[in-house]
């Protein structure tokens, strides 16, 4: 039997390696010639010694070992074989067929490593023993496949991530696993680079090397004295793999160092300046010896090279005096790639993501340089071709950043491209909330894209300024939206012509016109989705679930929310997926499904804890006022108001603005925690909102809110607050609010001893949430009641509310108008319209201001009016 004592000495302990060498020991069983291929420095040699040792015992003649490194031609390989075997070989300058014959008949493992530079010479050797002695398979390393008839290639990867950590503490003898990583990943996971930098373990920290390898591998220095030059450094393993390269292999070679991992065949050709066929030819040769790695898996294959490769090529770019016009052609080439898939734009963006998305390291780092050019035009051309892609994922900050750059090289040009830069900083800042970066540079861009005869981009800005409107006026949004929709369906302008129909259902339901929202917002998805314009379809699904929920079927409303999750999570867009889960939570509260409300928020929660990000750059609409709805379901009133307040936080305020119906939500979680002052106050800011004026949910909500103040206070004002907020729902149709405001009327009569009418009202209401799809109410009640209940339930909501409006009983004074004003309540309205404040009338009056408050509230229920405001402005011809 043979032994294995010829093969080297390892040097250092083997690392990791465990699946390679299973996956090698494989490939082994089945291949006569198995060749190891990979760039210098991967560990070729390592793994191949490895291998032969697990090898041992298995052949009858043992397992032999041929490094021929020092052969400087390769007309001695078979006599270096010779003396790996023991054999002594006949005279004469061709001893090939005299080693052939002496090992017919022997069964062993021949391993030949190093054999890049001798590739004619070791193919030519492999095929005679494989043709003429069965019994023999050989192991070969190499940089280049050898070329030999029947060899199987195994490509050596990098170390796998816990492989490179290892190796790289146990030389380094460092505790610092972080910074480890950092140098783990910044070389790719070689294991000669990695050896070499744990060589400076002790000159420099951990943190200091891998901060030093961020722009240079110039520590890459210092192996073993005793090892081949071509392993003391890292330059010396590149150099050598570099002068056995051809003429045409060492020009694409180092032109390709411009690519960013990642790149196809037609760029390559176009940046390399070499007709095709050549640059073909080169790129395969670069692929054969290891320079270039090659993915062949998809469609199209793809190419990239290793940093530390990389790093090498670039610097004989620089060297060659290349780099401005190869990062030129680049930049064209990639420009060209965008102009190319446009038209993806139109009918199918989820391809047109796709296909950009994959190419976006070249294209950002093709931006970057051409922004600092003397002509920066073609690279901020560049930047307005990417607005869509950093708008519909996640590339919010980095596309902001890259385009305010651009807009800053061309302040004060009043051309299209300045016009479209504009409007790709609008478009691009709007994905990440509303504020007064995208708002300005939605005008800017219109007014210059209208001055310059853009018509496209007019229209798009335009809509994005209709955008801004929603803070401020529903009335001109939706009117300028609706103008725009006309423009583009003119125009055959179909995403602006379905985003404006979007935006007006969204106005719709910001009115609580939840037909109108629906009939618009499924006229806008069917052409957004047709064009896989996931982002504005995931908010219109979004938009449309909340519509149908309010409408009151809640079990299609989830299917829509769980749609437009559906739609939105393959952009990996923190905002809208965001939206689309805070939606559907919110459908899922309202139907008392809470543990899967608390389900679809937990993902963004995660992300948020794991990102650390506070504050703005974690804007999601609506997304803790979903969360205190949640949490009031739950009993958890002090955290809804906490919740409530961080709305603000995105703006960079500690506190202020909030939207409508946050703030009604912060008022009931006030009430609901014990702060009945506090919740009066936030009622009276949100009855001076001229937006909550215009939202009649929120109207009806703040009358809600101030009756069950008062019902806590045993007044029987609370019942007149409460017709009220139900003749606002009635009359908008407000399903689930209707349901809530009939429950509230079941708790008031039951605390005034109306049982049989509370008891009718439950009924009615439980019938109701039902219909609506949500959870049915567990069985329980007073027994005595069991017909008043049942007849509730035979009660339609409709008819329900009739019973509520006739259970209140006769009114001696009319329920509304101004005949309906008490003698108190007209000494108030008179003093408010003259201008005074809650407490001056309080002071005039003789009252407290929590009663002026009181009254003030009873005005505004009777007179159908939001606010002091409206009051004053229904008041002028009586006072």
């Amino acid at each position: 039997m043979g032994e294995v004592d010829r093969l080297p000495v390892e040097p250092s302990s083997f690392v990791g390696r465990a699946a390679e060498l299973a996956a090698v020991g494989d490939a082994l069983a089945s291949a006569r010639l198995l060749t190891l291929v990979g760039p210098g420095g991967c560990g070729k040699t390592r793994l191949a010694i490895r291998v032969c040792r697990e090898q041992e015992g298995r052949w009858a003649d043992g397992v032999h070992w041929a490094g021929l490194e020092h052969e400087p031609d390769g007309r001695q390989i078979a006599h270096r074989v010779a003396e790996a075997l023991g054999l002594v070989l006949p005279g004469g300058s061709d001893t090939v067929p005299g080693l052939v014959q002496a090992l017919r008949g022997r069964s062993l493992l021949l391993a030949l490593d190093n054999c890049e530079h001798v590739l004619d010479e070791a193919a030519g050797f492999a095929s005679a023993v494989l043709t003429q002695c069965p019994g023999v398979k050989i192991l070969a390393t190499s940089r280049a496949t050898l070329g030999a008839g029947g060899e199987r290639v195994w490509r050596v990867p990098p170390l796998a991530l816990a492989d490179a950590l290892e190796l790289f503490v146990e030389r380094s003898a460092t505790g610092d696993t972080s910074a480890a990583r950092r140098i783990c990943d910044r070389l790719d996971r070689l294991p000669l680079a990695l050896e070499l930098a744990a060589g400076w373990a002790d000159t420099l920290s951990p943190a200091q090397i891998a901060e030093a390898l961020a722009g240079s591998y110039a520590l890459l220095e210092g192996g073993a004295r005793t090892a081949a030059f071509r392993q003391r450094t890292l330059e010396g393993s590149m150099r050598w793999s570099h002068d056995l390269l051809e003429e045409d292999e060492r020009v694409l070679f180092r032109r390709l160092a411009v690519f960013e991992p990642g790149f196809g065949v037609e760029s390559a050709c176009t940046v390399a300046a070499l007709p095709a066929e050549r640059a073909l030819r080169a790129l395969r040769g670069l692929v054969d010896k290891s320079l270039v790695v090659a993915d062949t898996a998809g469609p199209v294959a793809r190419y990239r090279m290793l940093g530390v490769v990389r790093a090498f090529a670039l610097a004989r770019l620089r060297d060659a005096g290349e780099e401005d016009a190869v990062r030129a052609r680049h930049l064209k080439a990639q420009l060209a790639l965008v102009e190319e898939a446009r038209p993806l734009l139109e009918t199918d963006r989820d391809a047109w993501r796709a296909r950009i998305g994959e190419d976006y390291a070249n294209l950002r780092s093709a931006l970057g340089w051409g922004l600092r050019r003397a002509d920066p035009g073609p690279a901020r051309c560049l930047a307005a071709e990417l607005a869509w892609l950093w708008h519909l994922e996640s590339r919010r900050a980095e596309g902001l950043r890259l385009l305010r750059e651009a807009a800053e090289r061309g302040r004060g040009e009043r051309t299209a491209l300045q016009a479209r830069v504009l409007l790709a900083q609008a478009l691009v800042a709007d994905s990440g909330g509303p504020g007064p970066e995208s708002h300005a540079a939605a005008r800017a861009a219109r007014e210059l894209a209208v001055e310059t005869g853009a018509e496209a981009a007019a229209r798009l800005a335009g809509l994005l300024a209709a955008l801004g409107l929603l803070e401020s006026d529903l009335e001109a949004a939706a009117a300028e939206a609706a103008r725009l929709r006309g423009e583009a369906l003119e125009a055959g302008d179909g995403f602006v012509a379905d985003a404006a129909a979007a935006l007006v259902g969204l106005v719709h339901l910001q009115r609580d016109e939840h037909g109108d929202a629906i009939m618009q917002l499924r006229a806008a998805l069917e052409g957004l989705l047709r064009r896989g314009d996931r982002g504005v379809a995931s908010s219109a699904l979004g938009w449309l679930a909340q519509a149908t929920a309010g409408s009151g079927d809640l079990k299609q409303a989830e299917d829509l929310a769980e749609r437009s999750v559906a739609t939105a999570e393959p952009l990996r867009d923190f905002h809208r997926i965001g939206l689309a889960r805070g939606i559907l939570a919110e459908v899922r509260t309202a139907r008392g499904r809470l543990d899967a409300a608390a389900e679809a928020l937990r993902p963004i929660d995660r992300l948020r804890a794991e990102s650390g990000e506070t504050g703005g750059s974690t804007y999601v609409p609506g997304w803790e006022r979903r969360k205190a709805l949640l949490a009031l379901a739950l009993g958890r009133a002090d955290e809804a108001v906490a919740l409530c307040r961080a709305e603000a936080a995105w703006r960079g305020e500690a506190s202020g603005h909030l939207e409508p119906e946050t703030r009604l939500v912060l008022a009931r979680a006030q009430r609901e925690s014990g702060d009945e002052a506090g919740a009066a106050r936030t009622l009276d800011v949100l009855e001076e909102s001229p937006l909550a004026a215009a939202m009649p949910r929120v109207r009806a909500g703040i009358l809600e809110q101030r009756a069950l103040l008062l019902a806590a206070a045993d007044d029987p004002g609370a019942v007149a607050l409460h017709h009220e907020a139900l003749r606002i729902r009635t009359g908008h149709e407000l399903v689930l609010d209707l349901i809530t405001g009939l429950g509230h009327l079941a708790d008031l009569a039951r605390r005034r001893g109306a049982a049989e009418t509370a008891a009718v009202l439950t009924g009615a209401v439980q019938r109701a949430r039902e219909d609506a799809g949500a959870e049915p109410a567990p069985p329980g009640g007073d027994p005595a009641l069991r017909a008043a209940l049942d007849r509730g339930r035979a009660l339609g909501l409709r008819e329900a509310v009739a019973y509520a409006r006739r259970a209140r009983g006769p009114r001696r004074r009319p329920g509304s108008g101004w005949a309906s004003l008490t003698p108190t309540e007209r000494s108030v309205v008179e003093l408010a319209v003259q201008g005074l404040s809650n407490p001056q009338i309080a002071a005039r009056l003789l009252m407290s201001r929590g009663t002026v408050k009181t009254h003030l509230a009873h005005v505004y229920a009777k007179l159908h009016v939001a606010n002091r405001t409206e009051l004053a402005r229904l008041s002028t011809d009586r006072f």
